[in-house]
C-alpha cells in the first residue's frame, strides 16, 4: 500500500545546513515522521531487555536512556530544573496472596478467593488491614452528583460498613441521553471515583462488581493489573483517610452474594438503573488483606524545546512510559512486554519531537514532552506534575495525549475521545482536512476513554486537554482486510502477555496521526490563541 499525502501548501524543500543538522521546513518535518524509525522504538522498548517498563524497575532506568538519548539528539532540554527526570515519590503496597472474603448471614457462610472471585487490596500505606463482620450495603452505582440530581448515599450511613457497587455509571444501561451523558461515561462510571467517594462517605470497604461490557475489559485486567505491586503517589499521611479495602468481585460472585441475602441480582440491578438505591443485605463480610511497603522513586520525563518568542508558554505533549512489567511466578513467558501500551505512544512522541527539533526555526510558544510513570497504576505520573508543574498551569496552553497508537492502517477519519470538549479539537480538525480526514466520536463512549489517560489530570486542573488517534472506516479494501484480522488479536491482547511488539504491524495509520498531531500542535504553538473548553465541558480553567 501506498501513503496517499495530501500535497501541503508551500512544499519547496529548501534546506539550511548547520553543522551537522540540516534545517528543515515544516513540510519536511511532517514528511519525515517515519513509519520504519517508529517500528524501531516500539520493538527496543516493548523488547524482553525492558522487561515490562515497571516503575522503579531497572526496566525504567533503560527507558530513561533511551529517551534522554533520543530527546538530545532532537535538540530538547531537559524540563524539569535543567534535568530530563523528575522524581515521583511512590509508595509500593504488594498484597499477599493469601486471603479469602468469607460472607456470613442468612444461615449460610460463604468463602470467596482471591483471583478467582475477588481481587481485593488497599491504597492504604499499612502492613495489615481488616474488616470484621462488616455490614454488606448494596449502593447501586455508588455515586453522589448534584448536577445530576443523584446521590446513592442520600440519608444513608455507611461508616466502618463494606459497600458494594456497580461498575460505570447508569447512562451505560439505558443509553438514555437524559441520564447522565447517556452512552457515554462519566467520570462518576470509573473505578478511581468510586473508591474516592466510599472513602468520603466513611466505608471500611469499597467492591465494585466487575462486569465485561460496561467495564469495557474482562475480568483478566483486572487479576492483571490488581495484583502484585500496586503504586500510589507518597503522603506523609499514609493515605489513612481512604478506604481500608477496596477491590472487586466477578459478576458470578455478585449474584452469589445476592442470592445469599434472599435477592436476585439483576432484578436490584435494574432498580438502581431507576434511581438511587440503597439497599442492606443483611450480610456481612470479614477479611484481611496483610502486604509487604517499600517507598520508592520513579521519574517522569521532561524535555523543552524552548519557545522562540514566548517560551514561557507550553503546548504539552503526554503519553505513560510504563507498563505491568514481569510476572516471575508465571511459567513460560513473564513479560508483559505493552507494546501496543503504550510503547507505540512513546515511540510516537519521539517522532514528533524530532520533527519539531528539526525545524529551521523554533515556534513561538515551547514545546514540552512529558513521559509520564505509573498510568497503569491509576494515572500517578501526570497525577503528581498536574500538582507539582515544571511550568505552571495557567501558561500551559493545551495539552494533546498519545496512547497506544492505531496499528490498524490508515483510516479516513481521527477518534476523539471525549468528543465536544474543547477548541483544542479545532487545530485538529484543520489539520485533518489536509490528509481528508474527518474528526469523528469514538466508537465506545461507555468505556470513558477520556478519563482514563494522563491528559485527564491537566484537564481536571482546567487545562484545555485532547485525547485523539486511530479511526473507523480503513481507505481501502486491503486495509480494510488487514484491519479485520488484527482488531481482535489487539483487543485481547489488551495488558495480556500477547501486547508484544510484530513488524508485520501497519504502523502508516499511526503516522498519519503524528503527522496530524504535530500539524496542530505546531498551529497551536504559532497562534496567539488560548483554547477555551466548550460550554457543555465539566472542565473550565481554574
Amino acid at each position: 500500500m501506498k501513503l496517499n499525502y495530501l500535497p501541503l501548501l508551500g512544499a519547496v524543500m529548501s534546506v539550511t545546513v548547520t553543522g551537522n543538522a540540516v534545517a528543515k521546513s515544516f513540510e519536511q518535518a511532517y514528511q519525515d515522521i517515519s513509519d520504519k524509525a517508529l517500528h524501531q522504538h516500539v520493538k527496543i522498548l516493548a523488547s524482553e531487555e525492558f522487561g515490562g517498563r515497571l516503575p522503579t524497575s531497572p526496566g525504567e532506568q533503560k527507558t530513561m536512556d533511551y529517551l534522554t538519548e533520543h530527546f538530545k539528539k532532537a535538540g530538547f532540554q531537559g524540563g524539569f530544573n535543567g534535568s530530563f527526570l523528575q522524581p515521583v515519590e511512590l509508595t509500593e503496597i504488594t498484597a499477599d496472596a493469601d486471603m479469602e472474603l468469607t460472607v456470613k448471614g442468612k444461615g449460610q457462610t460463604l468463602t470467596f478467593n482471591y483471583v478467582d472471585d475477588m481481587v481485593l487490596g488497599t491504597s492504604r500505606v499499612s502492613a495489615k488491614e481488616s474488616i470484621v463482620d462488616s455490614d454488606i450495603v448494596f449502593v447501586g452505582y455508588g455515586i453522589n452528583a448534584p448536577e445530576y440530581q443523584w446521590n446513592d448515599y442520600k440519608d444513608l450511613d455507611v461508616t466502618g460498613k463494606t459497600v458494594v457497587m456497580l461498575v460505570n455509571d447508569p447512562g451505560f444501561e439505558t443509553q438514555n441521553p437524559h441520564l447522565f451523558t447517556g452512552s457515554a461515561m462519566t467520570y462518576y462510571g470509573r473505578w478511581t471515583y468510586k473508591y474516592e467517594e466510599a472513602s468520603r462517605q466513611g466505608a471500611a470497604a469499597a467492591i465494585i462488581i466487575h462486569e465485561t461490557a460496561p467495564a469495557s475489559y474482562p475480568w483478566s485486567v483486572v487479576t492483571n493489573g490488581w495484583t502484585g505491586p500496586q503504586y500510589g503517589l507518597y503522603r506523609e499521611d499514609k493515605n489513612m483517610g481512604r478506604v481500608g479495602l477496596e477491590g472487586w468481585l466477578t459478576r458470578d460472585t455478585a449474584v452469589k452474594l445476592f442470592a445469599q441475602a434472599g435477592l436476585n441480582f439483576d432484578e436490584y440491578k435494574k432498580k438502581a438503573l431507576q434511581g438511587p438505591i440503597a439497599k442492606p443485605l443483611g450480610l456481612t463480610a470479614s477479611a484481611t488483606v496483610k502486604s509487604s511497603l517499600k517507598r520508592s522513586t520513579s521519574n517522569n520525563f521532561i524535555a523543552t524545546l524552548p519557545g522562540s518568542e514566548t517560551p514561557d508558554e507550553q503546548i504539552l505533549l503526554t503519553g505513560h512510559w510504563d507498563h505491568i512489567g514481569t510476572d516471575e511466578s508465571l511459567e513460560g513467558d513473564q513479560t508483559y512486554n505493552g507494546a501496543h501500551d503504550n510503547a507505540t505512544g512513546i515511540g510516537g512522541m519521539i517522532e514528533i519531537a524530532k520533527a519539531f527539533g528539526s525545524l529551521d526555526k523554533a515556534p513561538k510558544r515551547s514545546i514540552t514532552v512529558i513521559a509520564t510513570t505509573a498510568e497503569e497504576q491509576g494515572l500517578l505520573g501526570s497525577r503528581y506534575y498536574a500538582q507539582n508543574p515544571a511550568y505552571p498551569l495557567d501558561k500551559t496552553v493545551a495539552v494533546f495525549n498519545l496512547d497506544s497508537l492505531n496499528i490498524l492502517g490508515q483510516t479516513k477519519d481521527m477518534i476523539v475521545r471525549g468528543m465536544g470538549k474543547s477548541e483544542v479539537e479545532d487545530y485538529l480538525a484543520t489539520a485533518a482536512a489536509k490528509q481528508n480526514r474527518k474528526l469523528v466520536k469514538e466508537t465506545n463512549p461507555a468505556a470513558g476513554s477520556y478519563y482514563r489517560s494522563d491528559h485527564f489530570n491537566f484537564a481536571k486542573q482546567g487545562v484545555p486537554a485532547v485525547f485523539a488517534g486511530g479511526g473507523t472506516v480503513p481507505i481501502n479494501d486491503e486495509v480494510a482486510e488487514y484491519r479485520e484480522k488484527v482488531l481482535p488479536e489487539m483487543r485481547r491482547c489488551y495488558h495480556q502477555l500477547c501486547d508484544e511488539y510484530d513488524s508485520s504491524w501497519d504502523l502508516r495509520g499511526a503516522i498519519e496521526d503524528l503527522q496530524l498531531t504535530f500539524d496542530a500542535m505546531f498551529n497551536v504553538a504559532n497562534s496567539k490563541d488560548w483554547p477555551k473548553w466548550s460550554k457543555t465541558s465539566e472542565f473550565q480553567r481554574k
